[in-house]
């Protein structure tokens, strides 16, 4: 078990959604909290929403998860504030809405460093940590297309399936430390995913998708992401019916890929 109280915890992709209600919820446990985005403000409106005592022990950390050489000096700096990282949360990332033959090469490669590359570097910066005091543990906000991959989410599918074959191994090398890896697969969470999404020339989606509008709540996934880590499980599968598609691509991959063909193109009525 890893008990969730009294730990140093790094939350990327701090200031909305789930990462926002990791902090609120991990706050009320009594732990000490590192929170960071692009955005000092919103860091800290997240901050001064928790109670008054928590506050003093979270320390908001401003960075870019596309600026991949700016991350160095942002993960000293979280390493200075509290000598060590217990938990670290690879929660920041962008989705994606466009098909892969209008979709710019920039904007592949921007999915691939923002959802992928930054989460390798950070893990890589607090590891030796870890090892040193044999204890430790990661979270990585994956997707269910991080099992599967459908149309308008090509480099956004790709950059989750590689956080999946880089943890999975990483998994199988530092078990012998007390390390743990937990891969959390979310499916439609209600949080501005699919307004941030960025389009075939990188510009935002700026459409709330019809299915993350009807999706489960980013409160509900935080606390099955906080149930996770505490059972140390390895991979988590979270939302609707679309969990079914992981099964049905396992057990059925004839069928699955029909159904999948089948996914309207982009408009309203698809998003």
């Amino acid at each position: 078990m890893t008990k969730l109280s009294d730990r140093t915890i790094w939350i990327t992709g701090a200031s909305s959604g789930i990462g926002e209600e990791l902090t609120y919820q991990l706050a009320e446990k009594g732990n000490r909290l590192i929170i960071s985005a692009r955005r000092r403000e919103e860091l800290e409106r997240v901050r001064l929403n928790c109670k008054k005592e928590a506050q003093k022990n979270i320390r908001a950390v401003v960075l870019d998860l596309s600026d991949l050489d700016a991350l160095d000096a942002a993960a000293k700096n979280v390493l200075e504030i509290y000598g060590r990282v217990d938990v670290l949360v690879n929660n920041g990332g962008i989705s994606q809405r466009s098909l892969v033959a209008d979709t710019d090469f920039e904007v592949d490669k921007r999915l691939i460093n923002v959802n992928f590359l930054s989460a390798v570097k950070l893990t890589k910066y607090v590891l030796p940590g870890m090892i040193r005091n044999n204890d430790g543990h990661v979270l990585i906000t994956s997707s269910m297309v991080g099992k599967f991959g459908t149309p308008f989410r090509s480099s956004y599918s790709a950059s989750k399936h590689a956080l999946h074959g880089f943890f999975d191994a990483l998994r199988a090398e530092v078990w012998k430390n007390n390390i743990h890896i937990t891969l959390f697969c979310g499916g439609y969470i209600k949080t501005n995913i699919s307004l941030n999404a960025v389009t075939a020339n990188g510009s935002p989606h700026n459409r709330m998708d019809e299915n993350q509008a009807k999706g489960r709540s980013a409160f509900d996934a935080a606390r099955a992401m906080i149930k996770a880590v505490e059972a140390n499980k390895h991979e988590v599968y979270f939302g609707g019916k679309e969990v079914f598609g992981v099964y049905l691509k396992r057990f059925a991959p004839n069928l699955f890929n029909k159904v999948i063909r089948k996914m309207k193109p982009i408009g309203p009525e698809q998003f």
